[in-house]
């Protein structure tokens, strides 16, 4: 029986461009993302009990690789101590987006 691919949008919030652009090289080399998109982005969060707010990437990675290999790898390259790397499956999307992501990170 045929497993069904799967697809994942993940989102991570990095410091700053240069930041942004060795995860992303790192973790494209590797293929372990299809594509990511880098947003500029105003986060204000609570943090040690103090609101904080701060100028940040956006990072927002399609991918079809194992998220869990993907997870680790930008554990390992990320500079915060508690780095956001949320993943949301896509369950829908254009059949050919969707196999080229799979053919660039599955």
């Amino acid at each position: 029986m045929r497993t069904r691919a799967r697809h994942w949008l993940v989102l991570v919030t990095v410091p700053n461009k240069k930041t942004a652009l060795r995860i992303t090289a790192a973790i494209l080399k590797e293929k372990l993302a299809a594509c990511v998109t880098a947003f500029s982005v105003t986060s204000q969060y609570r943090w040690k009990g103090n609101i904080e707010h701060a100028k940040e990437q956006q990072l927002l990675i399609k991918t079809s690789a194992p998220f869990e290999k993907l997870r680790k790898r930008i554990l390992e390259l990320h500079p915060y101590n508690v780095p956001e790397v949320l993943s949301f499956e896509v369950e829908k999307g254009f059949s050919n987006y969707l196999a080229w992501m799979q053919k660039e990170s599955g």
